[in-house]
């Protein structure tokens, strides 16, 4: 009789998006797989997120091409699952000063990345919902191969999968450690003094993933800030592409509302002495205006919720996945791109601790380049 070898254990801390699609994956890849959460599943930044699926930002050419690769397999997704409401590619609309949006429209369509360059007049027939007259003179850029996904809706599915599998979830778990001896982890500490043994961990706890690894001494680079994500009641706008506006950026959801966000509300957030933070009032009001301002027909948005918390960002801004130096079995995801990323990223982490083979594709966002 042929002895099979013992499935590799592996703990993933996390129950967001990173989290989740890496344990997915790893249980795919015939691991026995735990993973562990400090509260709900998407209850961190999974939960808050605009979600947009995109690289049309300037990045570097390995991070544009991760990202590329991400939105291939949300396609892959949608083609497997048809009928999805909670995954759509109906492309992004985004515009600003001229110079600043035809350099971009130039490094895109140098890279090969699908963008229009379109007028005020030709933004109804693009992209519905938009008002037309918000936009400037010059021009906008539509990217048809944009779309967005509702994180929460995708964490349910990959969950489904991951236990079908024989995963095992942890929720609410409180505050969990990873458990080291020596140069090597040996599995993680819940928050009730739960022991779970493992040969390798997944450290994919977003914004706390820097503090845990500066206690275990190999401490990243960070620059999360506190985001502001505003959630309206549903209303009818006739939005469905991403809307990247220099004031605000909004997207619809399932349901018929709207979620938005933008860089300048994070910069109003109150900071207190104590590590609490509050969102003014005028900030909200702000943003409220601003989205209704870029809708066609400028109309009342009823506001439904107010999500702020911590935004993961590395110090690069650079994805952070793979082996952390010097801790044998210990592995960590952490970036501001958890959407476009999440499931290219937990497949390609998956395969690299099952085989011990580093992947080339994430060779250049290993935490090792913090430790130099």
């Amino acid at each position: 009789m042929v002895r099979r070898a013992p499935a590799m254990r592996v703990v993933v801390l996390g129950g967001g998006v990173l989290g989740v699609s890496t344990a997915h994956q790893l249980a795919r890849q015939g691991a026995a797989v735990t993973l562990v959460s400090e509260a709900a599943p998407a209850s961190g930044a999974s939960g808050r997120s605009l979600a947009w699926l995109n690289s049309a930002a300037a990045r570097s050419a390995e991070y544009h091409r991760l990202r590329v690769l991400g939105i291939d397999r949300y396609r892959t997704l949608g083609a497997r699952v048809p009928g999805l409401d909670w995954l759509r590619f109906d492309g992004g609309l985004a515009w600003g000063a001229e110079a600043t949006t035809r350099e971009t429209f130039a490094r895109q369509r140098a890279v090969g990345y699908d963008a229009e360059w379109v007028l005020p007049d030709e933004i109804a027939a693009l992209a519905p919902g938009v008002d037309p007259a918000a936009v400037p003179d010059h021009g906008a850029i539509f990217n048809p191969g944009e779309g967005w996904v509702d994180l929460p809706s995708l964490i349910d599915l990959l969950l489904r999968q991951f236990t079908g599998l024989g995963g095992t979830a942890v929720f609410d778990a409180g505050p969990t450690e990873v458990r080291t001896e020596g140069d090597r982890v040996l599995g993680a500490r819940t928050g009730s003094g739960h022991d779970v043994d493992a040969d390798a961990v997944v450290l994919a706890t977003g914004a706390a993933v820097p503090a845990e690894l500066a206690r275990l001494g190999a401490p990243i680079g960070d620059r999360t800030p506190i985001s502001v994500l505003l959630r309206t009641e549903p209303v009818a706008t006739g939005l469905r592409s991403v809307l990247n506006t220099p004031r605000v950026s909004i997207r619809p959801t399932p349901d018929g509302a709207l979620v938005f966000d933008s860089a300048w509300s994070e910069e109003e957030v109150v900071h207190h002495d104590d590590g609490t933070f509050e969102i003014p009032q005028s900030t909200v009001d702000g943003l409220l205006a601003e989205a209704s301002a870029v809708l066609a027909g400028n109309p009342r948005l009823p506001l439904d919720s107010v999500a702020t918390g911590r935004k993961p960002i590395p110090a690069d801004g650079e994805p952070v996945l793979g082996p952390v130096p010097g801790i044998d079995g210990l592995h960590v995801a952490f970036t501001h791109s958890g959407a476009t990323l999440g499931l290219i990223a937990g497949e390609l982490l998956a395969e690299q601790i099952v085989t011990g083979q580093p992947h080339p594709l994430l060779a250049p966002f290993g935490p090792g380049r913090f430790l130099t």
